[in-house]
């Protein structure tokens, strides 16, 4: 389909030749451009033939370069454009930084459009009945978790993070009914959080878990928002997973805060006033005569 080339351009990118990849690195660097290029300027930017170019279209299903731009502006048509985060050793700070800007949007985008709203209010129906709640995550996920007890301390609820397994073993089994657990985790298949959130669930407490659809972790937790990405933990640093991670926690917490009502608003208030005495005033712009 045609709002799909450009993810087949990502996922065939290692398998394609030299002289293919070239073609396909200088499309995914910026789509939008791609479609006004003449099949001479592409082979130009990409330094390769204009034959080159054409078997490449070809490879991806279409007749020849002008029925593959078609297909790539329906496929931008469709959403963000995925741009490879592939950075190359010759990539200046220009070219990195427009890659992960690029990569982070499309997964955001992509996440915005395949979220499940019904997820996101089972969720938050078990958060806005708990008597306390425990974020878990490791690594980039605990980053997160502290993130989440950040937003979640505001609702008057015993809210705490925490990052250390041991600690984390250690309040699961001491969780109990009205407890509320929730395991962050990209990949879902780190065995300790696993094994956490059975025993957590074992112990009385609803387990929620922010992870990748069908993973072992998301089969021992009470509900779960879904979390796909197309990111390699193998070989890149967590990027993209852990936005959209933030993302969710945000979007949880808004449902947390519009269940409570206008009459917990005041209290969402004095919070933030409580903050304007440990900042400077804001500098006011001079007027001109």
């Amino acid at each position: 389909m045609a709002h799909d080339l450009l993810d087949r351009l990502r996922q065939r990118l290692e398998e394609l030749n030299r002289s293919e990849r070239k073609v396909a690195n200088v499309i995914l660097a910026d789509p939008g451009a791609a479609t006004s290029l003449s099949i001479a300027s592409l082979a130009q930017a990409a330094s390769v033939s204009e034959p080159t170019v054409n078997r490449f279209c070809r490879s991806f299903s279409a007749k020849g370069f002008p029925d593959f731009k078609i297909k790539l502006a329906q496929s931008l048509a469709g959403g963000t454009p995925y741009v490879t985060r592939a950075v190359e050793p010759n990539d200046d700070a220009s070219l990195y930084t427009q890659k992960i800007f690029g990569a982070t949007i499309a997964a955001l985008d992509d996440a915005r459009r395949t979220v499940d709203a019904d997820a996101v209010e089972r969720m938050v129906d078990y958060l806005i009945q708990a008597k306390q709640i425990h974020f878990f995550g490791l690594g980039a996920s605990g980053a997160v978790a502290q993130d989440a007890q950040h937003k979640f301390f505001r609702f008057n609820l015993p809210v705490m993070a925490y990052v250390d397994v041991l600690v984390q073993r250690m309040v699961a089994a001491a969780c109990h009914t009205g407890d509320v657990v929730v395991v962050i985790s990209y990949t879902g298949r780190t065995r300790e959080l696993v094994d956490i959130a059975r025993l957590a669930r074992e112990s009385g407490a609803v387990v929620l878990g922010i992870t990748a659809p069908g993973s072992p972790l998301a089969f021992e937790c009470t509900a779960t928002l879904d979390v796909a990405t197309p990111e390699d933990t193998d070989h890149y640093m967590p990027m993209t997973s852990r936005m959209i991670q933030l993302t969710l926690i945000d979007a949880l917490a808004t449902g947390v805060t519009l269940r409570r009502g206008e009459d917990f608003l005041p209290h969402l208030k004095k919070i933030k006033d409580s903050l304007r005495d440990t900042r400077f005033p804001a500098e006011k712009k001079s007027e001109k005569s």
